[in-house]
């Protein structure tokens, strides 16, 4: 029999331990970067870790069938060490909690979370399976940033800007997420655009979307007046950064290239690009 916490731990390792932390880290970045304050940005990135806790767990929930087929060994739900039930029951405790306290930050940072997480569960459910499979992650990425800019007091809308730049984030995150499993997704019938694209072009189009993301981040600065030449430089460098980092991505795709990696470029370019919004002082509202 089981005890406790080995159940515990594989029931962690279930919850796409990377991607959680990485899309937390971004959110507290953000916070940083419109000024949210020590006490809400705590409540916000617990609301976000619960989020990408129930959509990680949901996701191999889903699976658990289609990993067992593949041999998947580092899905503890397909190898049995955590039930379905157990799954079950953590991801809808932890949905909860995401939603409730994105609602106590205000109805609007709620309902943009709820937007997010809707977007994570439908792609679990059933689009990923098809040539839609994008639009989630455009989406729920799209909504990041007005989740935390309308966590503050007063709730501020985003810039329209900030918007693109997630959604554009989303894409590259999608494609690079999936670029490894492109075969035992089609062994089992997984059939997402990424799949219909092909390896070559996924990737790609992920490095395009993130060269996509710097670029318009860079024009937001510009035409924010309110920013001394100094944060603009601040903001600019890493939209550089950021625009050399999906030309490396790119480089590494037409080389042929390891997959494994490059979902890792993707959320390293968009910590620095956040960093550096944050460091110029830049508050990501409209």
């Amino acid at each position: 029999m089981r005890g406790p916490l080995p159940v515990v731990a594989a029931l962690a390792r279930s919850t796409h331990p990377g991607p959680t932390v990485a899309v937390t880290v971004l959110s507290v970045v953000l916070a940083a970067a419109v000024g949210l304050g020590p006490g809400r940005t705590v409540v916000l990135a617990l609301a976000v870790l619960a989020g990408q806790i129930s959509i990680g767990l949901s996701n191999d929930l889903v699976d658990a069938g289609r990993d067992r087929q593949v041999g998947r060994t580092d899905k503890p739900l397909a190898l049995g060490l955590v039930s379905p039930t157990t799954a079950a029951v953590t991801t809808g405790v932890v949905s909860v909690v995401a939603v409730g306290l994105t609602f106590a930050l205000g109805p609007a940072a709620g309902l943009a979370h709820l937007v997010f997480l809707v977007s994570g569960w439908a792609y679990n459910l059933g689009l990923k399976r098809t040539a839609w499979s994008a639009v989630p992650f455009l989406v729920g990425f799209g909504a990041l940033p007005a989740v935390v800019t309308l966590a503050s007091a007063p709730p501020a809308p985003p810039a329209a800007w900030a918007l693109v730049v997630g959604a554009a984030f989303g894409v590259a995150v999608h494609f690079t997420n999936v670029l490894p499993d492109l075969d035992d997704d089609a062994r089992t019938g997984v059939v997402g655009l990424p799949h219909r694209l092909g390896r070559l072009r996924a990737g790609l189009a992920a490095f395009a979307a993130l060269g996509v993301a710097a670029v318009v981040t860079a024009a937001g600065l510009l035409l924010d007046d309110s920013l001394s030449v100094l944060r603009t430089g601040l903001g600019l460098g890493g939209a550089t950064a950021t625009l050399g980092l999906s030309v490396a991505g790119a480089v590494v795709v037409l080389r042929g290239g390891a997959t494994r990696g490059l979902f890792r470029l993707v959320i390293a370019a968009a910590l620095v690009l956040v960093a550096s919004l944050a460091l110029a002082g830049t508050a990501l509202v409209a």
